[in-house]
């Protein structure tokens, strides 16, 4: 099942009427094809008079994962509970605090719902638009940085892309490096490292620096 903002109009008042009493304003709804925020809520905050004013409430879901019914109501019931707190003017110790876990806790076990602060999303369907987009993605070489420093340490990872210029000229003004390399490879081992945007990475030993160095093919042939 793909969100949509048809179906969270649809639950919010359900779940509204049935778990929360019916107090919450209807809020404006959004979609997002975010992979690791499964949802938010937003809203506007004012001081009129010196009295705090909260608005504007929004409730966003991503359509990234093609989620069962019930994984995509514990996604906007976790968000309902964060507005119910806002709208409401509850003080909570921190965003996933003590109310808000003690509000969740109270709905799993009423109504046998799984309302997390983290969800596992391993092992679930992406939709049908973003897996197409995942397998063009397997398709492509890795890029794969390396970098020694003047001590002696060395490190490998798999780059974006898109941060190759800005990280090509962070490296050229580091003194502590003293040799770097950009790969190419369509190895999937190297395709299966954490793909990273700044300069890090997983130290690897002298050996397998030279060894990856000599047998994976250069990002610029003439390097």
């Amino acid at each position: 099942m793909i969100v949509t903002t048809e179906w969270m109009h649809r639950n919010f008042r359900r779940f509204n009427t049935e778990y929360f009493g019916g107090k919450m304003p209807v809020p404006a709804f959004a979609l997002s094809g975010a992979r690791t925020q499964l949802g938010t809520m937003s809203c506007r905050k004012a001081y009129r008079r010196g009295v705090l004013h909260v608005y504007d409430f929004k409730i966003t879901m991503t359509t990234y994962y093609d989620m069962t019914d019930k994984e995509a109501e514990d996604v906007l019931l976790h968000e309902m509970i964060h507005y119910i707190i806002a709208y409401t003017g509850l003080k909570d110790t921190s965003s996933h605090g003590v109310v808000f876990r003690g509000m969740a806790d109270a709905l799993n076990r009423k109504y046998g719902r799984n309302i997390s602060i983290r969800t596992d999303t391993r092992g679930w369907a992406l939709a049908e638009k973003y897996r197409q987009r995942e397998d063009e993605k397997l398709k492509e070489p890795a890029l794969i940085m390396l970098i020694k420093t003047m001590d002696g340490r060395c490190f490998a990872s798999q780059v974006s892309p898109a941060s190759y210029g800005r990280l090509e000229h962070e490296i050229k003004h580091i003194k502590e490096i003293e040799d770097h390399r950009w790969l190419v490879t369509d190895d999937a081992a190297y395709k299966a490292l954490p793909k990273v945007r700044s300069l890090r990475g997983r130290r690897i030993t002298k050996d397998d620096y030279k060894r990856m160095a000599d047998t994976l093919a250069p990002l610029h042939p003439n390097h």
